[in-house]
């Protein structure tokens, strides 16, 4: 009942002040119940009086990629750390420090769709600030237990707990940053938004063994963990002041910006979803089908995370050296892709339509990196191999965006929410890889393992063909191309 009195009360407010928003072309603007509005904002600000749109979504932008960044970033170390000295002689054994991997994604997985409701709640400016600020915290303490004088081989509890909350405190980094794109910028930008996001989370994790396993020689790896946690925690702080829920909220922004991403939409910053919202999700046909898709999307990358490089040292018998920078290479191709999928999705929506568009260029994208990969494993040049392997992921990388961007347009009202679902089941299909893939390998073949990821693939790109036009919001199929 809440969710309904809720709703009840900033349907009041929306058309109470739509009235006093409507611009000189007839459209109403976004209204954000805790904002001035654009009437007043204009009186108070000189820039309003006229000239080009302000570039403060782009900022938000930035600062969402240095938040996938560093959150993958810190996320990823404790593995560097684990191939190294919490494994060492008298330290962890290796089962045990797979236990602690997996307490964090146990945590992360359930707490999804509880922190998708959150999202909704707070807005995702106060919901990613506290993601950097709890799981900065964690990394931090990850060190500290490291300067506490225990045997290594003591921290396993300890490790297990530390990274178990933050792994709840790592819940709202991917819906919170999909739906500050969602209120940020029109449609017509927004995959090129999630795109540069995403591809901000693979950099990420390239760069974490290079750069974290050199600040873990020079200075230890407590301090690593310390340096590293720290980092986080002092960004988000950044992000807390530099940040707003929407454009309307943001103090930098002026009535050409606000008029360019609020166009023919009014969204909520924030909206408590009750039960029943969220039992909807699972009676939202297009959802179901693009939470399906991204599963398979997910088994399909997590392959590649978890298995790639033993691929590598054990299949194509490559130097230890050698495999870790093929690894890289193909990791960061599909960090490429992404960065390079947003802004083709976007041109193709534009011209065909958001849902033709995104079709386009799933079934290209997915098609495509199912065909790469299988060429890929059907060569045992490691040269050519890498090369294939690294189209693949590009290919797959270039529908990353899509899939974040239509999330919170199925279900408009619980943006956040919506990208929670979408990323539960990437995270259900993703963790099946690392547990099919090793059986799939022993008993028939890693060939044959790759081409099972292949064809999940490629029938989770036809999976967008289920998606119907009618479940698109229709008030957010329009605007104007964005820049």
């Amino acid at each position: 009942m809440a969710g309904h009195h809720c709703h009840r009360a900033e349907l009041g407010h929306l058309a109470e002040l739509a009235a006093l928003m409507s611009s000189s072309d007839g459209s109403s603007h976004q209204v954000n119940p805790h904002a001035k509005t654009e009437g007043a904002l204009a009186a108070s600000d000189p820039r309003d009086s006229g000239g080009p749109a302000t570039r403060v979504r782009w900022l938000i932008v930035v600062m969402l990629m240095g938040f996938t960044f560093l959150g993958h970033f810190n996320r990823v170390s404790i593995s560097v750390a684990g191939n190294g000295p919490l494994t060492a002689p008298g330290g962890m054994t290796e089962q045990q420090m797979g236990q602690v991997y997996s307490a964090f994604l146990l945590v992360y997985t359930i707490g999804m769709l509880p922190g998708g409701w959150l999202i909704d709640f707070l807005g995702p400016r106060l919901a990613l600030a506290g993601m950097g600020l709890g799981m900065g915290l964690c990394v931090a303490l990850t060190g500290m237990l490291g300067w506490a004088g225990m045997p290594v081989a003591s921290l396993f509890l300890p490790l297990i707990v530390v990274r178990g909350v933050a792994g709840s405190c790592s819940v709202p980094l991917h819906p919170g940053a999909a739906r500050s794109v969602s209120l940020w910028l029109p449609l017509s930008g927004r995959s090129t938004a999630n795109g540069l996001v995403t591809a901000g989370a693979l950099t990420g994790i390239a760069l974490t063994y290079p750069i974290f396993g050199w600040v873990m020689d020079q200075i230890g790896w407590p301090a690593a963990f310390i340096v590293s946690g720290s980092t986080l925690a002092v960004f988000a702080v950044a992000w807390l002041f530099l940040s707003a829920d929407d454009v309307l909220g943001h103090r930098w922004t002026n009535a050409a910006e606000r008029r360019l991403v609020t166009s023919n939409r009014i969204t909520p910053a924030r909206s408590v979803a009750s039960v029943r919202d969220l039992l909807r999700l699972f009676g939202n046909h297009g959802l179901l089908w693009l939470t399906l898709s991204y599963a398979a999307v997910s088994y399909f990358q997590y392959l590649f995370f978890y298995w790639i490089e033993r691929y590598f040292s054990k299949e194509l018998q490559l130097p230890d050296a050698q495999s870790r920078r093929a690894a890289f290479t193909v990791t960061i191709a599909m960090a490429v892709g992404m960065a390079c999928g947003g802004w083709c999705s976007d041109h193709l929506c534009r011209r065909f339509g958001h849902l033709t568009g995104c079709r386009m260029m799933a079934l290209f994208g997915m098609g495509m990196s199912a065909v790469f990969a299988w060429l890929g494993v059907s060569t045992k040049d490691p040269q050519q191999v890498v090369l294939y392997f690294s189209l693949a992921l590009g290919a797959l990388g270039l529908c990353e965006g899509i899939f974040w961007t239509t999330a919170p347009v199925l279900a408009p009202r619980n943006g956040a929410l919506a990208g929670a679902f979408l990323n539960t089941g990437g995270n259900a299909g993703g963790l099946l890889a690392p547990v099919l893939t090793p059986m799939i390998g022993v008993r028939y073949g890693w060939p044959t393992a790759i081409a099972v990821a292949c064809i999940v693939c490629g029938l989770g790109g036809l999976m967008w063909l289920l998606i119907r036009p009618d479940a698109i919001h229709e008030s957010e199929t329009s605007g104007p191309a964005v820049n």
